[in-house]
């Protein structure tokens, strides 16, 4: 994202941070000493409240220009033997991947010393959040999940629940509370309040529900792996929210993927949602409004044809005021000029400045909520 005004996404790194936080596992991003307030306090809300094996490997200039990546194993390796991780996860910053470190060998070296499963992410610190939370998921479910028993009936993966999209209100669980309400029980959680257990039983489960763009990898990998089918939406809203529920039961009963917050009829075309488009997909199609999604993957399943991709400030700013309502994160009001805009706030986007205002719009009356 191009921004002069406006806020920018986190990035990669904090994605991997995010997604791996309450497994179990030691995450060490290769980067400079100090930086780990960047990927793990300022976009990480449960960092005072819960431990997390998240740790910076303090690259140097000198290490950097001289290769010096046996430091790099070493250090990961003697951490892990005093601290005995599930897992070791590593991921990178600008610096080495500038200098071309070699992550795939570094984790096996790792693996070997250590006896420890052990992954790189593909990060660089200069794509979303949402690339790296992806990456990690993905490894996790190939890493992890295995074919056990038979599929538990009408049991769900909730995948791609992170505090950077979700926050840690009541949302994920008032999710779970709605499947519970509806019919289903929880098989897995990827990846807030669930253990690498139960995150290991995904194939088991008889469907995944994709509540963020960085979860659709995962449901692919479960669906052609292990024929698990998924359902792509969040359930915000009353209307949706039984769409929703109609649509995993049909997921269920015909073994088909739907991508529910794709199908959607545009009833109020001067509103427009902006946000990671499966929820903007989600509540725009709860309200009949526009989406556009400012962040995630361009081709992504959660848009439909009326929503829009944009990164751009210049070209949001052009396209908020085409609009009359505009729902976003507090921080792009610089540039929604003359239409009405309502505050959603958005940890990824930013952080914990509106931490207190995120509002729980699961299954609830949206409208009502929001004053729209």
């Amino acid at each position: 994202m191009n921004a002069k005004v406006i806020s920018i996404y986190a990035a990669d790194t904090s994605g991997v941070c995010s997604a791996l936080y309450e497994l179990g596992g030691m995450t060490v991003v290769h980067d400079a000493s100090g930086c780990n307030s960047t990927y793990a306090t300022h976009d990480e809300p449960r960092w005072y409240d819960r431990k997390s094996m998240i740790y910076i490997s303090a690259l140097t200039e000198a290490d950097a220009v001289m290769g010096n990546d046996g430091k790099f194993i070493r250090d990961v390796a003697k951490a892990a033997g005093e601290l005995s991780p599930k897992f070791i996860a590593i991921c990178g910053s600008p610096m080495p991947a500038m200098t071309g470190f070699d992550y795939s060998s570094a984790a096996e070296e790792i693996e070997r010393e250590t006896g420890l499963t052990t992954f790189f992410v593909d990060t660089n610190g200069t794509h979303s959040y949402l690339q790296g939370a992806e990456g990690a998921f993905l490894n996790i479910a190939k890493l992890f999940c295995r074919e056990g028993k038979e599929k538990q009936a009408n049991s769900v993966n909730i995948i791609g629940a992170t505090p950077l999209d979700f926050s840690v209100n009541t949302s994920v669980s008032s999710i779970k509370k709605w499947l519970l309400d509806n019919g289903f029980s929880v098989q897995s959680c990827f990846a807030m309040d669930s253990s690498l257990d139960e995150i290991s039983t995904a194939p088991q489960a008889a469907v995944s529900l994709v509540i963020s763009s960085d979860g659709i990898a995962v449901a692919k990998y479960l669906f052609d792996t292990y024929g698990v089918p998924y359902v792509v939406g969040v359930p915000v809203g009353k209307s949706f929210s039984k769409k929703l529920s109609a649509d995993l039961k049909r997921a269920v009963s015909e073994g088909v993927c739907i991508n529910s917050c794709g199908e959607k009829a545009v009833e109020n075309a001067h509103m427009i949602v902006a946000g990671e488009s499966v929820f903007a997909s989600s509540l725009g199609a709860e309200l009949g409004a526009k989406t556009v999604a400012t962040v995630g993957i361009r081709n992504s399943e959660a848009l439909s044809g009326t929503d829009i991709f944009c990164e751009e400030e210049a070209e949001l700013e052009k396209l908020f005021s085409q609009h009359k309502t505009v729902i976003a994160d507090p921080l792009f009001s610089p540039i929604c000029k003359g239409a009405r805009f309502i505050s959603l706030p958005h940890v990824a986007f930013s952080g914990r400045c509106f931490l207190k205002d995120i509002p729980d719009l699961i299954d609830k009356d949206v409208s009502k909520i929001l004053n729209l």
